[in-house]
């Protein structure tokens, strides 16, 4: 680490509607996952915090749940997670998918809640997938809506670009001690990392026949002396027709949504991992203030 007087330590948030590639940006910068990724809209349901070092600077990154016109409990209270963490933060990042033809519709709620006073980035992502005409035309339309402190063109499933982004915070974020040990590089804790990860295999697999109205928790985490972990999860669904379709047929779906699941896991832990999956029924857990609770939302939003 650089000298205790030249250090920077803060937040940056990232912000943008679903499915702009916040997750995957978060998880190139970390180099490691912690935070799920899913085709599906909407899967990031709490902030999740990433923590990496870049020369003199300690950036902790903030991967919000896409920002859109809530409706549901969850959604309003999610909604209001990513919007906490822009006010929240040292360094903004509004990330646009350049290939969304809606972009300019989707972005106006968030563009009218970024911040007056503090450093804004304009994160432009799928630049690969767009003509360089069109690219241009697309940021400057933006930066007509809201003066950016800097704009970045990057492919976060490629990782390009990201070096730049990098620099820029490690700039502009405070100066102050870090706030958390260098090999760091999430504050989630482990439990409630390995419940999103078998909740993004089953959004992975199942986007078609299981709506969002699941949850997964971390029953059960048991630490063995020759170094393998047990864990046991429940997964809840809302009718017993879903609770079929995750299981499927003889059980396979939700032994080939276990197999995957502990294969991240082994490959994060570095240890054999023994997963026991089960499925529940549980009718409006949504609406329940334990669920708001378990996943660090505020139900009032």
């Amino acid at each position: 680490m650089a000298d205790q007087q030249e250090t920077r330590c803060g937040f940056a948030s990232i912000i943008g509607a679903p499915n702009a590639g916040k997750s995957t940006l978060v998880n190139a910068l970390v180099g490691g996952k912690v935070s799920i990724v899913s085709s599906k809209v909407q899967t990031t349901r709490t902030r999740v915090l990433g923590i990496l070092p870049h020369e003199n600077a300690q950036i902790i990154l903030i991967d919000t749940p896409g920002v859109f016109q809530p409706k549901k409990t969850l959604e309003k209270a999610m909604v209001g997670a990513a919007l906490d963490a822009v006010k929240e933060s040292d360094v903004t990042m509004h990330m646009v998918d350049v290939t969304d033809r809606n972009l300019l519709d989707k972005n106006k709620m968030i563009i009218s809640s970024l911040p007056k006073n503090k450093p804004c980035y304009l994160i432009l992502n799928k630049v690969d997938k767009i003509a360089k005409e069109k690219l241009l035309e697309l940021s400057a339309s933006l930066h007509q809506q809201y003066d950016y402190a800097r704009t970045f063109m990057i492919s976060a499933l490629k990782k390009k670009g990201l070096t730049e982004i990098l620099k820029a915070l490690a700039e502009d974020l405070p100066a102050g001690d870090w706030m958390y040990d260098e090999d760091q590089m999430t504050t989630m804790p482990m439990r409630m990392l390995a419940a999103e990860i078998t909740r993004e295999k089953i959004f992975n697999q199942l986007y078609q026949e299981v709506p969002y109205s699941i949850m997964v928790e971390t029953e059960e985490w048991e630490n063995f002396d020759n170094g393998d972990v047990k864990i046991s999860q429940i997964v809840t669904v809302q009718k017993a027709s879903q609770k079929g379709v995750i299981l499927g047929k003889g059980g396979s779906r939700i032994r080939q949504i276990g197999q995957e699941s502990r294969a991240d896991l082994e490959d994060i832990m570095g240890c054999k991992v023994h997963l026991k999956l089960f499925v529940r029924v549980q009718e409006n857990w949504q609406e329940r203030p334990e669920t708001y609770q378990a996943m660090g939302l505020d139900m009032s939003q």
